[in-house]
């Protein structure tokens, strides 16, 4: 399927694009743009993003599964990546903001060219003001950090260190006014730090897809959609054991060690407890869904 290259006229930019400070001359597209319906929650972070990263990724974004929310970022490696390919799971729209022109020939990181092409086959999009084939270069992302913050309804920081790239697309979102969300981390790790500079000017932090929810204005859909699920079977003692262990992620070897009964049995037990959407896991690290 080919997604040939457009250029989208003046009087269609996005209003959102047209609020900014220096909004953009050119917009050039290939895919579907986002509707005018959809709340566009941007996810940005570091490139070198840890084990906990990734889960917070995962488990924010799958929660919006079913909501009217567009995830936005800039296809770059790390945690940019990471929330395209969750969207695509969860069935949620997204759109690209390369610091490239939108041709597979420029299109950067190279390595993103397969996921910029799963997007597009998923009715999502790539924009940006460049011209098709402009390569990227060192002035080109901190530009288009201004479209990625200037379309987004809110935007959502996962980790980020004290000088990282990331910060600059923050504090845009504060300078245009948006919903600047963080995901609180650990004060022991460097990829916390530039989050916690924001948390403590006053963005709002996220401990939960309800958090982005009640931001976006959606939170009224909740209640009614928790109120729709049926009620969870009752657990047995072994499986209210996992999950009292699982106040926080635990590796699989730890886990089975308290569980101290036979490992045929503890891999039966998780094994049935994940299909049955009570833990999830990652590289081995077990965790409450």
């Amino acid at each position: 399927m080919s997604f040939p290259i457009q250029q989208l006229p003046t009087h269609e930019f996005p209003q959102r694009l047209l609020e900014i400070p220096q909004p953009p001359k050119e917009l050039f597209y290939r895919g579907t743009l986002p509707s005018k319906n959809l709340k566009l929650l941007t996810v940005v972070g570091s490139r070198k993003y840890t084990t906990y990263g990734k889960q917070v990724v995962d488990e924010l974004i799958a929660g919006l599964a079913g909501y009217p929310i567009g995830i936005v970022s800039g296809l770059a490696l790390g945690i940019d990546s990471l929330a395209h390919e969750a969207a695509l799971r969860a069935g949620l729209y997204t759109l690209a903001v390369p610091g490239s022109g939108v041709d597979d020939s420029v299109l950067y990181p190279a390595a993103h060219k397969q996921l910029a092409h799963r997007i597009l086959k998923a009715d999502g999009g790539l924009m940006n003001e460049f011209a098709p084939t402009f390569k990227a270069t060192k002035w080109s992302f901190p530009q288009r950090n201004r479209l990625v913050a200037g379309i987004s309804h809110a935007v959502l920081l996962i980790e980020a260190g004290e000088k990282s790239g990331t910060l600059i697309t923050a504090r845009m979102t504060a300078d245009y006014n948006r919903e600047l969300l963080v995901v609180p981390g650990s004060i022991f790790s460097s990829n916390s730090k530039g989050v916690h500079q924001f948390l403590k000017l006053g963005a709002t932090p996220v401990t939960n897809s309800a958090d982005i929810l009640e931001v976006l204005n959606l939170a009224t859909t909740v209640s009614a959609q928790t109120q729709s699920q049926p009620a969870l079977p009752t657990l047995s003692p072994d499986e209210q054991l996992v999950l009292q262990y699982l106040h926080e992620p635990i590796h699989r070897d730890e886990l089975v060690r308290q569980l101290n009964i036979p490992i045929s049995e503890a891999s039966q037990l998780l094994m049935m407890m994940e299909l049955t959407g009570h833990i999830h896991s990652d590289n081995n690290i077990y965790r409450r869904k």
